[in-house]
């Protein structure tokens, strides 16, 4: 299958592209990924990059698209892929189209994971994170340390990154409402938009998402 994963910030995309991926035996394609690997690699799209990013501009379109097409062009992904991440906004978008058409091949389907803007400010901002090791976090809510304010793995102090911040957050879900969500009219339009809901348990949205994955390629 061919596979795009949209959804707001908190939404659990990752976690979901990650399971998806190897129940579906595709590739999880993520656009950190491939600003990673680029820049890792020092290909030429990499270091366009890193210029934009190093001046802290934003990287434009055209250097993403360029690494989701060469990504894609890549043997393990002429079977199927999902996409997270990419397209973003709908220049994106109509540049996925193209790359694809060029192939001679479509998308099966535009997975929305649909969560209420309430409970991505929760799910966010409630994130604590060990200032020892970043890979340590806990939530106030989801996830509490055994002691407030220390991490249960190696006793670090937790806190909240600004990133994290009921502020920041809502930024971000402002930029995805503007730039991301008119994607899903577009691909509303070519009918192939599949909204599942993103609470519960992670097992639970995977389950859902198979499931309507299976029902909407029938």
């Amino acid at each position: 299958m061919r596979i795009v994963l949209v959804g707001p910030p908190g939404a659990g995309k990752g976690t979901q592209a990650a399971y998806l991926a190897t129940n579906l035996s595709i590739p999880h394609i993520s656009t950190g990924d491939l600003f990673r690997a680029n820049m890792s690699q020092g290909t030429p799209l990499g270091e366009q990059a890193k210029q934009y990013m190093n001046a802290g501009e934003l990287v434009p379109d055209e250097v993403t698209i360029g690494m989701a097409k060469d990504r894609l062009e890549e043997a393990d992904a002429v079977e199927g892929f999902l996409l997270d991440g990419f397209p973003r906004n709908l220049n994106q978008a109509k540049a996925l189209d193209e790359i694809l058409l060029e192939r001679g091949i479509a998308l099966d389907a535009v997975l929305d994971l649909e969560v209420p803007e309430d409970e991505v400010v929760k799910r966010i901002a409630g994130r604590r994170t060990c200032r020892s090791n970043s890979a340590h976090t806990f939530h106030v809510e989801y996830k509490k340390p055994k002691v407030e304010g220390v991490c249960d793995e190696c006793g670090g102090e937790l806190y909240q990154r600004e990133d994290d911040s009921e502020e920041t957050v809502r930024r971000r879900l402002e930029v995805y409402h503007r730039e991301t969500e008119p994607i899903i009219d577009y691909y509303q339009a070519q009918g192939l938009v599949v909204t599942i809901s993103a609470l519960g348990k992670v097992s639970e949205v995977t389950q859902r998402a198979m499931e309507a994955l299976r029902q909407n390629a029938a």
